[in-house]
Parts: C-alpha cells; structure tokens; sequence
C-alpha cells in the first residue's frame, strides 16, 4: 500500500500578511479556510475533517463552529511547532485515502507579530511541566533560549567544518528577497536586498544576522484536501499529493540536538527526504521547484545536502552559480520564503507550491511537474511532494 496518489490538494486560501492583523487569530483562520474553500468551490458543509498545529491557537470545534461546519468525523493536531506544516496535508491525505473523511482542511492562523512572538527567550518553555520543559531547562541557563540562538550553534559549526561563510548563507536571503520583490502579496514586495546590504545587517546571535532570520508575521492560511475523484470534478486542477512523510533523527531535541556527534546537520531531513523519493518515485534531479523552509538561512543549506541535491558540505558551491533562481536548475522559494513573503510556520510555502503546480504562480517557473516541500528544520519535520499526476 502507499499513499502516493491516493489524495489531492484542491483548494488553498489565506489571509493578507501583516504585522499587526487587529483581528483575534479565531478569525485569521476563519478567513483563511473560509478562501481555501471558495478557491475550491466547496461550501463549509462539505467539510468533514480538520488538521493544525500544536501550537495553534483555534480549537478545531471553534473553527468549525464559526464556519457553519455541521459534523467533524476526523481531527488532528501536529506538534513540534514548523515541522509540523507538510504533516497536516499528511494527516488530511491520510485520512481520505482511507475513508475517514472526505474533505479535511489543514490550517494555521496566527498573530506571531502583533501577539506572542516565538522568536523571544520564553520563561514558560523552560518551566513547563513535562519532557519538552526538562529539554529546555538544561540549554536554558548556557544562553540558548531562542530560535535563533540554537540554529546560531549549528551554523558556526558549519562553518568550521565545511568552511561555508556568512556570505554563503546570505546568498540564499537575497535569492528569497529578489522573489518576494515581485510578489504583491509579499510583505517585502518591491523591496529586494543585495549581499553587501545582508552582511551590513546586525547580529541577531553570530554567525547570523538579522536578514538571515525569518519574518514575525500576522496571517492564516488553509489548505483543502479530498480524494483524486472528487477533486477532479471541483473549480481547480487537482495537484496530487504523490509524496508525504515525517521524520525524527537520533538524539533529537529542539532546534538544535546538542547532544549529536554531528550538530552540523539535520538528519531528520535526510528520513523525510528518503521517504518522499520513495512514496514519489523520483530522485532530487526530477524535481522543478523546492519551497525549503527557510526560517534561518543556514538551515537551507544543510537541507540541500540531507535531501541528496549534493553532497555534505558542497551546498555553499551548490548555490553559487544562480542554481536557485527562476531560470536555474533548482528554483527556490517562488513566493520568497518566509524572509521574505510570511512567516506562517511554513504553511504559506505549501499554498506557493500549489500554486507552482496549477501553473498560476506570481513567479511561475517553466514545465513544473514535481514540487519539494518542506516544513521546520530542527525539529521533528515533515516534507511533501505534489505533482501534476
């Protein structure tokens, strides 16, 4: 059995990406599914299932309430924060490739600008009771106690084995920022940055610099899943869901697993990668787009190498000859990323995606019959193909 082909994306929708939405985020992610299924041409009494985050702040039963949903039959929640985002179209797949429900809409919905703001040292991570609290207790106290200060300790010791620069990592920045530029729904739309405009950028925690950080953004976005058959007869060309898989590596904890031999990798990639080449029955070179999350830009390149499009340390000679612009042979980030569009816990990438294979995208690249998507790097993750079959 496999779940390659066994469900497709029909619908996507979102809000418009601020920093201060001054709206509550019941209602971002109200509007977010409330467009996903009107892209679709489906009504909120088709739906039967609905997947989000963890981290989510919108109960399913409040989202389905307020949408006139009369019946949930399926609903899930994905934890580790960003890894999360492709693993909710995973779940929907899941679930209608095996008659548990019929239509499921994935979500996120937040005000991670104008509200609680994940990027900032948080005393409750540390303190709260159970594993992940413990986890957080110990790197806590030695300084790393935000996003950007753990993804910090893996980067420069990058850095020192493959001897990758700033200036590497700040070439995937300005490839997103070119993107976002001309992209209206962009939040940095007509505002593009050069390699000397990213290194004079402060430090956030060294080797990165504050545009080698994502965004804190203000939206929602949603996702419509059903079955291959049903979808053919709805308002969109169907995108196939033909790979979908989590993973978790060795000694993993959050953002950065300390305790690993090797801190200069991301192994849990390397298990979503294998599974999505497999479920897929393709090879990185078949692949046209890659929507990598990007929330810290050292991470795409250590993505690149744990997916097999080179090899480990090879990624900084990899992207140096405009590989990942439009016309190259790995086109990155389309919408420009969450550096430079949103970020919305990566859920926008999986829309951009969507996008890339109806062939409707703002920055649409030529002949895309698979698109690579991934979720947080760091975490426990997850990873998806759609394909035009």
């Amino acid at each position: 059995m496999t779940l390659s082909g066994k469900a497709a994306v029909a619908g996507i929708g979102a809000t418009e990406f601020s920093k201060d939405s001054g709206r509550s985020e019941l209602r971002l992610a109200c509007e977010s599914v409330r467009a996903a299924l009107g892209d679709a041409g489906l009504q909120p009494t088709d739906v039967d299932g609905l997947v989000t985050f963890t981290m989510d702040g919108n109960a399913e039963i409040a989202v389905a309430r307020e949408l006139g949903i009369p019946e949930l039959s399926f609903f899930s929640r994905v934890h580790y924060g960003g890894g999360a985002a492709a693993a909710t179209v995973q779940q929907a797949a899941m679930a209608v490739a095996t008659g548990v429900a019929d239509v499921v809409v994935a979500y996120r919905a937040f005000n991670e600008r104008s509200g609680q703001r994940f990027g900032q040292a948080q005393q409750g991570a540390a303190t709260q009771v159970n594993s992940s609290g413990v986890d957080n207790s110990f790197h806590y106290p030695a300084g790393l106690a935000t996003p950007a200060a753990t993804v910090a300790m893996s980067a420069r010791r990058y850095m020192h084995e493959y001897g990758a620069t700033s200036e590497d990592f700040g070439r995937v920045a300005v490839v997103d920022r070119a993107r976002a530029a001309t992209n209206p729904n962009a939040w940095f739309h007509g505002k593009p940055i050069t390699l000397a405009e990213h290194q004079q950028s402060r430090w956030v925690a060294e080797p990165l610099h504050l545009l080698d950080c994502c965004q804190e953004s203000d939206g929602g976005v949603a996702v419509v899943v059903t079955t291959p058959e049903r979808a053919r007869d709805l308002a969109q060309p169907p995108v196939s869901v033909t790979g979908a898989a989590q993973g978790s590596g060795p000694d993993q904890y959050i953002m950065n697993s300390y305790y690993r031999d090797d801190v200069a990798s991301l192994p849990e990639m390397g298990v979503v990668g294998r599974q999505l080449w497999h479920q897929a029955g393709i090879t990185p070179s078949d692949v046209d787009v890659a929507v990598l999350y990007d929330h810290f830009t050292p991470y795409v390149l250590m993505q690149l190498e744990q997916l097999g499009f080179c090899g480990r340390g090879e990624a900084k000679d990899f992207i140096a000859d405009g590989t990942l612009e439009l016309d190259g042979s790995l086109p990155l980030n389309p919408h420009g990323g969450q550096l430079g569009e949103a970020y919305i816990h990566g859920m926008n990438g999986i829309a951009e995606g969507v996008r890339q294979v109806r062939g409707n995208a703002v920055n649409q690249v030529n002949h895309v019959n698979n698109v690579l998507i991934t979720a947080g790097t760091g975490v426990p993750t997850s990873g998806l193909v759609l394909s035009t079959r």
